[in-house]
């Protein structure tokens, strides 16, 4: 479990460009991966992630030049995912300089890969995103293919499973919560009990929405839209949970 929470700013990018929509749909620019990525670093960023979220979805190849171009810039720790199917595509995307990878269809479609990944480059480089969303029913559904196929598999019984094959940290990406700006799901977040971190992800607003997350049992904290449009930089976020006794790396 990490000591200290992170703060993580995620960049959806298609098509080359950071995006950002609500409950992964009505997509809009937001502006240049590395740019974005360098201004987060300034801010104090502990980690960047990047997502290209129409690779799994239009089958596109993988960014590679920009995975090397953001590794020869930035200086802290950076994950990406999208269009990774094999494990030869693990291989390229940690020849490019990422310093870890993060799943989502792939892992299900082929679990195996995820035990591969942690066998062959250590658990500490694999992040396994769960894309869940609480249906009108109120069960927790999972989706994959960016959030536009539901997964029969329950949500319980795959987490078990991919901290069983190696995952060193998961995501959990609550969809009904996305780009909505009502807070984390809490409730979900309160019921994770295990033994890796977790990085919650879904419904930030403002920075007692973090404060919100790592008491309710998160280990990081991933926000893409409140910092996209400048509505609070991440020193502010550190900041205001620092004044709230929550260790932060300055």
């Amino acid at each position: 479990m990490s000591l200290v929470p992170r703060i993580i700013p995620c960049l959806d990018v298609a098509n080359g460009r950071v995006v950002k929509g609500t409950n992964f749909k009505q997509l809009l620019d937001m502006g240049d991966p590395i740019e974005l990525a360098l201004k987060y670093e300034k801010q104090g960023a502990d980690e960047i992630v990047f997502l290209d979220i129409k690779a799994s979805v239009d089958k596109q190849a993988s960014a590679l030049a920009m995975i090397k171009k953001v590794a020869m810039t930035l200086s802290i720790p950076f994950t990406v995912g999208g269009g990774i199917k094999q494990l030869t595509d693990v291989d390229k995307f940690f020849e490019a300089g990422a310093d870890k990878v993060t799943l989502n269809t792939a892992a299900v479609e082929n679990p195996e890969l995820v035990s591969q990944i942690a066998s062959k480059y250590g658990s500490q480089s694999l992040i396994i995103a769960v894309d869940v969303n609480l249906e009108v029913n109120g069960e927790l559904v999972l989706y994959t293919h960016g959030g536009s196929q539901r997964v029969t598999k329950h949500y319980s019984q795959w987490m078990a499973e991919i901290i069983q094959r190696g995952a060193g940290e998961v995501m959990i990406n609550a969809m009904h919560k996305d780009g909505t700006g009502s807070g984390f799901d809490l409730k979900l977040l309160s019921e994770q009990q295990y033994s890796l971190p977790i990085i919650a992800s879904g419904g930030a607003k403002k920075p007692e929405d973090f404060l919100d997350a790592i008491k309710a049992g998160a280990d990081a904290v991933l926000a893409a839209g409140i910092f996209h449009r400048d509505e609070y930089s991440v020193a502010d976020v550190k900041n205001y949970l620092i004044n709230n006794n929550i260790k932060m790396r300055i």
